[in-house]
């Protein structure tokens, strides 16, 4: 066994709550890191020890909450879906739109974001929320979990963001929860919300059920222009160093797929090859990415001649698709009436011929 004095209050190196006993050519002090940080070894240090951020991925169950992804485009109006998984609801005046940060001036050093969203509000109106839903009610049921963002806005305004519980159709309905009322001031500043998820006990799961985040939640204010980033919402009871979902943007691309897939937008994008079963009906196959939520409706821009199938010479131009059998791998389109003229048999290639032309395809909670 070893032996050796126990160090006292008068030969002790540690100063602070938190630090830790470590050793160099002598005992010394290994200082408390932040709130959230986690202790790791490092060599090159005196001590071999050191705190660093927290930046695994998953603990964010916030998808696209840096908004990254863009699919359905940069700028929208009222309660529509904006940013991927990110929708208005207001019953102002609204716009949302996609703003990119110049380099060197996102919020957090060390870490580049890309885009941010603006809200701008008009002073007619009651109300104005920005929200995510997140898939399953048992998600933190129960539990502590802490709602942090980057937020400012052109003047300071009270905001008070909130969770709420949704247990989906056939579900036991609703329940809310506020976060800490903030201040957002008109300097990019990081605000966190400790919040304490009630728990599902004795309440009934419909279909669809899910966490709704309103880390955005304004009443009876003027008009107001609000930006956003860095939405996190994670398990424990402080905001550590923001992560993404996955912790890639190609990972966070295939989750905000799981609910909305575009497919095709724009001229002379392909869409699939297509056969005529019939000279006046021609299918074609879509295959999804990922696998969606649940089996999607078909999202699509339609005009004349919006979309063209390319067979034997020749084009059929025609308005529209019809969706066949989607399940949540992939799905049938189809198209049939006086402007198909193929031959049975024959195939060809589908491609849009609109720059407005846009094929995709929803699974939003």
């Amino acid at each position: 066994m070893a032996t050796g004095r126990v160090p006292t209050t008068a030969n002790s190196p540690l100063t602070a709550k938190g630090d830790l006993f470590g050793y160099s050519t002598t005992q010394a002090r290994v200082a408390v890191g932040n709130d959230g940080e986690t202790l790791v070894a490092d060599s090159s240090t005196s001590t071999g020890l050191r705190y660093q951020s927290n930046f695994a991925a998953g603990k964010n169950q916030c998808i696209n909450g840096a908004f990254n992804v863009w699919q359905r485009g940069t700028s929208f109006g009222a309660n529509v879906y904006t940013a991927d998984r990110w929708q208005t609801q207001t019953d102002k005046g609204t716009t949302v739109s996609q703003q990119t940060f110049t380099a060197g001036t996102a919020p957090v050093a060390g870490y580049e974001g890309t885009f941010f969203l603006r809200q701008t509000y008009t002073a007619t109106g009651n109300y104005a929320a920005l929200q995510t839903k997140l898939e399953d009610v048992r998600l933190f049921a129960g539990q502590t979990v802490t709602l942090s963002y980057w937020a400012k806005a052109d003047a300071t305004f009270s905001n008070t963001p909130s969770i709420s519980q949704n247990f989906g159709s056939g579900g036991s309905g609703s329940v809310g929860t506020n976060g800490t009322t903030h201040n957002i001031t008109t300097t990019w500043t990081r605000y966190s919300s400790v919040i304490s998820v009630p728990s599902i006990s004795g309440k009934t799961i419909g279909t669809s059920s899910f966490l709704m985040l309103q880390p955005i939640l304004l009443e009876s204010t003027g008009a107001r222009t609000i930006d956003i980033w860095g939405v996190q919402i994670e398990a424990g009871s402080v905001a550590t160093a923001f992560q993404t979902a996955t912790g890639t943007i190609q990972g966070e691309l295939a989750a905000c797929q799981r609910y909305y897939y575009l497919h095709a937008s724009g001229d002379q994008i392909a869409i699939s090859l297509g056969t005529y079963t019939l000279s006046n009906e021609l299918h074609a196959h879509v295959q999804f990415p990922v696998a969606m939520r649940t089996a999607p409706t078909l999202d699509q821009v339609t005009g004349t001649n919006y979309y063209r199938c390319f067979r034997n010479g020749a084009a059929d131009d025609f308005d529209s698709f019809i969706i066949s059998r989607p399940n949540t791998t992939n799905t049938f389109l189809y198209q049939t009436g006086a402007t198909i003229s193929g031959t049975a048999g024959d195939s060809g290639i589908i491609n849009t011929q609109n720059a407005a032309a846009r094929l995709a395809f929803t699974s939003e909670l």
